[in-house]
């Protein structure tokens, strides 16, 4: 069917608003500032709707030779490994082991055409997001103890978009962007090569808005839980789009058997058991395109059996006008994520402090990996932080751990993904545009 407008000049005028939007914030704004709203009641401005949703973008340019990102006061940093390939998430085995996920999207097969996939084709390109998946995970070993990996070894091949993983139980699971598989693991083992086993599929299809999913297994290992995020951004793709998705699957580990244990999410991603109250935490990508301050991203305890939202509602029953029909009887049982972490930071990874040495101020909390905005005038989050916690709840203003980023030029150097602790208690962070692991210590000294 003929629309009536070159497609070409489409793209162009597109172009030109993806780079005129970018150089003007840039000269308005500065590098990085504040981002809309932090804690368990952020400031929540009238929304503001726009036809053409607003974009600045980082442009990834990787680090150059020597350059660090910027420890908090009391840290040092350092390379753990390097020369990955768009290394997301980590896990760390018991023995030591550093597992980590060389992943993207998947292909494409017939995505169509519409105006908003161009414009966010061009911005993830922009920032380095649209190199082909190795679907790989590979692992590091640090065998000297000198805090740097001196053993590189492909540990699972030929996976599909893979992202969470998990150790439970003698079997490593996997979290592949269409199933979670599972493969026999023996400790100290450098390579498996035996076919996966699937325990369950998962949504996935040629739309695939939100490919990435993480697992998580109970302490007791019965139960396995993925996350799943939704297919659009606030329902336009239709409901029937969303079955079994934006929220927390849980999977019975003996029987296979599915069920929604929390729904309303709409990019839920990282995973991590609280270590005071025992309950199961989970960091959130929330809606776009309704303002700079609209809608912070968050991190929140998950209720089986909750509804937190989405996309009928925000940060808990603040009605979304755009989403036709309106769903009232659902809004009304929404709730209220426990912490906001700033509107559009991207904040992707999640784990408690309970193992770290990192000193006194980060001993009871938890670490988020921001991943950092497209969809605001002013960059927000592309940084580490740490939120403290009193009582298994969020307990202050969050703390910068890892910043330094984006240079002066406003290019992103990198952008932190998953974070995770290892067996020394350091924190280690997946940078995914500098195809780095970082490694977070104490100073010398303290």
């Amino acid at each position: 069917m003929k629309t009536g407008f070159p497609r070409n000049s489409l793209i162009i005028i597109l172009g030109a608003l993806l780079v005129g939007c970018t150089s003007v914030s840039a000269q308005r704004t500065g590098a990085i500032a504040g981002s809309g709203g932090y804690g368990p009641n952020p400031t929540l401005p009238k929304p503001r709707p726009t036809l053409i949703p607003t974009i600045r973008i980082a442009e990834a340019k990787g680090w150059p030779g020597g350059a660090l990102p910027q420890p908090a006061k009391g840290l040092k940093v350092n390379v753990f490994a390097s020369g990955l390939d768009h290394p997301r998430w980590l896990h760390v085995l018991p023995n030591g082991d550093v597992l980590v996920a060389e992943s993207n999207a998947p292909e494409k097969k017939n995505s169509g055409f519409s105006l908003r996939k161009l414009v966010m084709g061009a911005a993830m390109k922009r920032a380095g997001a649209a190199t082909k998946s190795a679907n790989r995970i590979t692992l590091l070993r640090d065998t000297n103890g000198d805090g740097v990996a001196d053993l590189r070894r492909p540990f699972l091949e030929g996976l599909n978009s893979p992202f969470g993983m998990t150790l439970s139980n003698g079997r490593l699971y996997v979290a592949n962007t269409d199933a979670l598989v599972a493969f026999p693991y023996r400790s100290g083992r450098t390579r498996i090569t035996a076919r996966p086993e699937k325990i369950v599929d998962l949504p996935a299809g040629d739309l695939n808005h939100h490919w990435t999913k993480d697992v998580i297994a109970s302490p007791d290992g019965r139960k396995l839980y993925v996350t799943v995020g939704s297919n659009s951004n606030v329902g336009e793709n239709g409901m029937a789009a969303e079955i079994n998705r934006a929220g927390v699957l849980e999977v019975d580990r003996a029987s296979r058997r599915t069920r929604v244990f929390a729904s309303g999410l709409r990019n839920p991603n990282g995973l991590s058991w609280n270590p005071e109250s025992g309950e199961l935490w989970v960091a959130v990508n929330e809606r776009d395109e309704i303002g700079d301050d609209l809608v912070p991203d968050y991190m929140t305890s998950v209720r089986a059996g909750g509804f937190y939202g989405w996309p009928y509602s925000y940060f808990g029953q603040n009605v979304d006008a755009r989403v036709k029909p309106q769903r009232p009887d659902l809004v009304a049982r929404a709730i209220k994520p426990d912490y906001a972490l700033g509107s559009h930071t991207a904040s992707l990874g999640l784990t408690f402090s309970k193992k770290a040495k990192l000193g006194p101020s980060y001993r009871n909390g938890a670490f988020v990996g921001q991943h950092g905005s497209w969809n605001r005038s002013v960059y927000s989050g592309y940084k580490v932080v740490f939120v403290p916690f009193r009582n298994g709840e969020p307990n202050g203003p969050p703390r910068d751990v890892l910043t330094g980023f984006i240079g002066r030029d406003n290019k992103a150097m990198g952008r932190p993904v998953g974070v995770a602790i290892d067996r020394t208690g350091a924190l280690l962070v997946a940078d995914d545009v500098g195809n780095i692991i970082w490694r977070v210590t104490p100073a010398k000294g303290r």
